[in-house]
């Protein structure tokens, strides 16, 4: 399917599963529908499962959108609750166009959550209260993670998709990556058919340090290989590293919860220069999860960053709470810290959504199906790849994908070819149909 009949579809009012390969121009076709909408006077909630990728498009987490925070599992009490607190129902009731995007790193119980969240605030037994829905996302991409660092069940094995049941509209074409030799590689891994061929095509990027004016970024598995190289890049910074401790209030099993959930270090050094990501979302500020920037002073012990868009913001202390189920004022936890972390060196999770001229790429510690997807179809080309190491597991996806992508592919074509029938009268029918669930 072409950009624009995915577009032409979601302008109709379909609930859709917005998918295709990485640099399919998904995103791209997201901010049309978003543009195209608002000249309709639509409410557009925007949002993301991950901070980057809500950065992309100017929105939020579904997490923060939805009320649901780092919640696990939703009671009664707790809906009731969520129902009164008016900034969140306003936000809810007022949404006509409910978008997420990077679903693949969605939790199955996330989902539920968010439909029964604007469900009960809607006064609406439809799917997520009767909202068009567009889930936009690449499950060959990094799946979900739970809390406790374990594998989540993918957001399609839910109820709520399930009721939901959105149209599927699959972009074949690729925007990103022209190269033909690196186009081969990533469809190789997609299908689950990497060959000799391919390997011998990444080899040659093995160890082949690319020639600029600028570092390229650093992207490695596992936080502990980008903490180290952030750590040593901020050692070559001239002058003295400002240290910025956390606080931490209440509850010691709960505050330690926080630690492990929030990407801020418990002690924060920068320096004038120092590449820095923001880990905590406030548009109100001018910044969102995975915005990135450069520290060019800290005045008042508070650090100012120049992000790329050209703003410079004073960082002050961010706050992470964990609330009394039964009394939202009742505060049982809290952590404060500077919401940024080095951004030198990142990990491959963190780069999902990027799309970068060159990078430095490490798979020697992959661990995950699609981790080394994820971070070779970042780069546009492979002249702009310098492999740095690789294993095994880095060139997997799962299986299971691989027979839901051909599923997803045949849908989208026989869904192209009947909106294609469909006489433009008649497509007001087909909208409504769009939100209830066909049994």
């Amino acid at each position: 399917m072409t950009q624009k009949k995915a577009l032409e579809i979601m302008l109709a009012g379909n609930n859709v599963f917005l998918t295709g390969a990485a640099g399919s121009g998904k995103t791209y076709v997201l901010k049309e529908f978003i543009k195209k909408s608002k000249t309709k006077d639509k409410k557009v909630a925007i949002t993301a499962s991950t901070g980057i990728a809500a950065t992309h498009l100017g929105g939020m987490t579904i997490h923060s959108w939805s009320g649901i925070g780092v919640k696990n599992s939703l009671e009664e009490i707790n809906l009731k609750s969520m129902a009164t607190r008016l900034k969140l129902a306003s936000r809810i009731c007022s949404a006509d166009i409910l978008i997420i995007d990077e679903i693949s790193m969605l939790a199955a119980q996330q989902l539920a959550m968010v439909d029964s969240v604007c469900r009960t605030i809607r006064e609406s037994a439809l799917p997520f209260g009767g909202l068009q829905v567009v889930l936009c996302g690449d499950f060959f991409q990094l799946p979900p993670v739970s809390r406790d660092n374990q594998p989540a069940e993918f957001a399609f094995k839910s109820e709520a998709w399930r009721n939901l049941m959105p149209d599927v509209c699959y972009i074949t074409y690729q925007y990103r990556q022209q190269d033909a030799d690196y186009l081969r590689v990533l469809k190789a891994i997609r299908s689950g058919e990497v060959t000799q061929e391919e390997i011998n095509i990444l080899a040659s990027r093995l160890n082949r340090p690319i020639t600029s004016k600028v570092k390229p970024p650093r992207l490695f598995a596992h936080n502990a290989r980008a903490d180290a190289i952030n750590n040593f890049e901020l050692e070559l910074l001239a002058g003295e590293a400002k240290s910025y401790q956390m606080a931490e209030t209440g509850n010691a099993d709960l505050v330690e919860q926080l630690i492990r959930g929030c990407l801020a270090p418990q002690v924060l050094n920068l320096k004038v220069g120092a590449k820095v990501m923001f880990v905590k979302n406030n548009p109100g500020s001018g910044y969102m999860n995975g915005t990135v920037g450069e520290v060019v002073d800290i005045d008042e012990d508070y650090p100012v960053v120049l992000t790329k868009s050209g703003d410079e913001i004073i960082v002050q202390p961010e706050s992470w709470e964990i609330r009394d189920v039964r009394d939202e004022n009742k505060i049982l936890a809290s952590i404060s810290q500077i919401p940024l972390r080095l951004a030198w060196a990142i990990t491959i999770h963190k780069s999902q959504g990027m799309s970068l001229d060159m990078a430095e790429i490490n798979l020697s510690g992959a661990f995950a199906y699609g981790m080394g997807y994820v971070a070779l179809s970042r780069v546009r080309s492979l002249s702009g790849l310098n492999l740095t190491g690789i294993n095994e597991i880095a060139l997997q996806v799962d299986p299971e994908i691989i027979e839901l992508d051909r599923y997803w592919q045949k849908m989208s074509q026989n869904l192209e070819s009947s909106f294609l029938r469909v006489p433009p009268l008649a497509m007001l029918n087909l909208n409504r149909g769009s939100i209830v669930p066909r049994r």
